[in-house]
Formats: C-alpha cells, sequence, structure tokens
C-alpha cells in the first residue's frame, strides 16, 4: 500500500459527513443548556438529565447495532444513523417544552448509535491493518474540526441575532441534512460467496478473540474515571470563565483534538497502540489533576489543551486498536461493544463524580486524574522496559 493508500474514497467521504454533522451538533451543544434553563425554564436537574438519557441510549444501540452492520450492508445503517440526528435537531428546534427537547435529544443520539460501528467498519475496509491509525486519525480530526466551526458558527449567530437561540436551531438542521446526503457517495464492496447462515443477532460477539475482550475491559475500566466533557466547562466555570469564556475554552480544547488527532494515528501505526493510548491518559492525568489544583484562568486554558492531547491521542487510537484484534467479518461487532461499553463507562464516572462535586469539583479531578496516571503506567511499562533491553 502507497503513503496515501489509505486515504480511500470511504475515507474522504465519510470524514466529510462527520464534518458536517458534528458542525451541526456542536453549534448546539453549548447553547441548549442555556436554551433549556432560560428560554424554556428548565431546572438545571433537566439538562443533566436529558444529557444522561441521550448518551445512554447511543450507548446501548452501539453494543446492539454493531452486530448487524457484520450481518448486514452498512451503508444503510450508516444513512439512517445520520438521519436520525438530522431528525433529531428538527424535534428540537420545534419543541416549545424540555420533553420535545430530550425526545430531540434521544432520537439524535440513537441515531449516533445506529451509525457509528458500520462507519468505523466501512473506514477500514481494504485498508491494511497498519495504516489503520492514520484513517481513524485523520476520521477524528475531521470530525473535530467539526466541533470547532460549530460552536464559532453558533458564537457568531448568537452575537448576530441579539441573543436569540431560537433561530440558531433552525440553522443547525442544514449541515445535518447535507451530512445525510453526502452518504450516497460512500460505497461498499458486495458481499461474495454464500451468505452466512443465520444466527442470532449477538451470536458474533463469541467470536470475538480474548486479547479483544481485555483490552476493551482495560479501556472500559478507565471509562469509569473519564467523566463527561460538560463537568469540566462548569469547572471552567467555578473557576472564573464567563459563558462566552467557556465556550471559546470548548473551542480550544476542540481545535487541540482536531489538530493532534492526525499525528496521533500516524504514531500510532509506528508505535505500539497501547504506548500511544498511554501517552494520552498522561495528557488526562496532568490535565485533570492541574484542573482539580488550580484557580488560574491562563493555567486552566492550558490544562484544557492538556486535555484536548489526551482525546486526540486516544480517541482515534482506541479504535485503530480494537481494529488491528479481529478480522473482516467482525469489525462492526467489534467497534459496537467497544464503543458502547466505554460509553457506558463515561456515564457512570458522571454519577459519581456528579454525587462527590460539591461546591468545586476538586476531589472528583484529583481522584479521575491520579487512577489515570495509574493506568498510564500501566500501559507504558511494558513498552518502556523493552526499549530499556
Amino acid at each position: 500500500m502507497t503513503d496515501r493508500g489509505w486515504l480511500t474514497r470511504n475515507v474522504r467521504v465519510l470524514s466529510a459527513v462527520s464534518f458536517l454533522q458534528d458542525a451541526a451538533s456542536e453549534l448546539l451543544y453549548p447553547l441548549l443548556p442555556i436554551y433549556l434553563t432560560a428560554v424554556l425554564g428548565a431546572p438545571p436537574s433537566v439538562v443533566g438529565a436529558i444529557e444522561g438519557a441521550a448518551e445512554g441510549a447511543a450507548s446501548i444501540t452501539k453494543v446492539a447495532v454493531g452486530p448487524l452492520g457484520d450481518r448486514f450492508a452498512k451503508r444503510p445503517l450508516i444513512a439512517t444513523g445520520y438521519g436520525m440526528a438530522a431528525l433529531g435537531k428538527a424535534i428540537i428546534a420545534v419543541a416549545g417544552a424540555w420533553p420535545g427537547v430530550l425526545a430531540g435529544r434521544v432520537v439524535d443520539r440513537l441515531g449516533k448509535g445506529v451509525r457509528g460501528a458500520p462507519r468505523d467498519a466501512l473506514l477500514v475496509e481494504g485498508v491494511d491493518a497498519a495504516a489503520r491509525g492514520r484513517v481513524f486519525g485523520f476520521h477524528r480530526a475531521m470530525d473535530t474540526l467539526g466541533a470547532v466551526v460549530g460552536p464559532l458558527l453558533g458564537l457568531a449567530g448568537y452575537e448576530l441575532l441579539d441573543h436569540r437561540i431560537p433561530p440558531l436551531l433552525y440553522i443547525a438542521i442544514v449541515p445535518a441534512v447535507l451530512s445525510v446526503l453526502l452518504v450516497a457517495l460512500v460505497r461498499e464492496n458486495r458481499r461474495v460467496g454464500p451468505r452466512p447462515e443465520r444466527q442470532p443477532v449477538l451470536a458474533g460477539l463469541r467470536d470475538l478473540p480474548r486479547r479483544y475482550w481485555r483490552v476493551t475491559a482495560v479501556v472500559v475500566g478507565f471509562g469509569v474515571v473519564n467523566f463527561p466533557d460538560a463537568l469540566l466547562l462548569l469547572r471552567l466555570n467555578e473557576i472564573g470563565f464567563g459563558v462566552v469564556g467557556v465556550i471559546l475554552a470548548y473551542v480550544g480544547y476542540n481545535l487541540v483534538y482536531a489538530v493532534g488527532s492526525f499525528p496521533a494515528g500516524v504514531l500510532a501505526d509506528r508505535l505500539p497502540r497501547p504506548a500511544v493510548f498511554g501517552f494520552g491518559l498522561v495528557f488526562f492525568a496532568v490535565g485533570y489533576i492541574g484542573l482539580g489544583l488550580t484557580t488560574n484562568t491562563v493555567a486552566a486554558c492550558a490544562l484544557i489543551a492538556m486535555y484536548g492531547l489526551f482525546t486526540a491521542f486516544t480517541d482515534g487510537v482506541g479504535k485503530a486498536w480494537v481494529s488491528s484484534l479481529v478480522g473482516a467479518d467482525r469489525q462492526a461487532s467489534a467497534q459496537g461493544v467497544f464503543q458502547g461499553a466505554s460509553g457506558l463507562a463515561v456515564l457512570a464516572a458522571g454519577l459519581w463524580a456528579g454525587l462527590l462535586w460539591g461546591a468545586d469539583g476538586r476531589l472528583p479531578l484529583l481522584i479521575s486524574g491520579v487512577v489515570g496516571g495509574l493506568f498510564a503506567i500501566a500501559l507504558l511499562m511494558p513498552w518502556v522496559v523493552r526499549r530499556a533491553g
């Protein structure tokens, strides 16, 4: 395979699809809490409940849909998932009360659960295992670039429209619909040979190798201390960031994540992927411990950037790591279980961190930072020992 052989048509098209969909989603994300509380009159507890229900639905759906992507055509599942995301944004736009926003968010995130595993399986179709770090790194970079553009568009629109949020909800539908239309350009190879014998949908999970389950257990175990980003944004607000400052810090985080994703993917194709993932956990530990200790806004900006490097070194790298552990006929199943279980672990982290948050969130940040550092040592130590020997 040539240096650019990994940049297939599907990688380019699906990266563009993810860019548009994420721009639409992240245009809304920083504004929804304000819209729910200030416009619709929902209490803060409802904001947390809506996000918890939405992300929980996405995680469970990923586990269930993954095996379907190994049995049936993947492109229809991908189109359905992105279509549900666009529909969810339309429901939010017309909602006149918070239950409507809840319905829209759940439909949107269910769409994410439907599309994620089959999309990631199609991304690596026909790509050597040694180049998959670059594939996922490029895809995550484009996806996260949308997460940079979206909040900036939302912030600009918020100012231009005299701080009126409802018109922005309709604007977000446009890139979401465009992303669905782009899926038509995706190509999927037809299955050759006899159709496999019909089995229960989850039967394929039994065929996933033991090493896959070991890696998934490690990553999910770490996920229990990796609580949702919304709590980090809350910590920034407690440190002294205003609404605009929090949004700009979130944009900065996504910018670092976008810029770092492809280099991290390249590194994951040259070094052992557990070690590259371990480097990411070092950034996590420094970011969390630092945010737990500092009250300085400049230091907090640097630490949020450090957290962006953590995501860059773990998100696409983790998918590439898992992808290399299973055959082509189990890619969607492997990604579905891995991503779904990881998402549920993050939800569990949000629950315990929220209970221990108190007045300033220092305790859960410090606990997670220390535990993340221990995971980093465990993943890096074998690589360090081999290099020293």
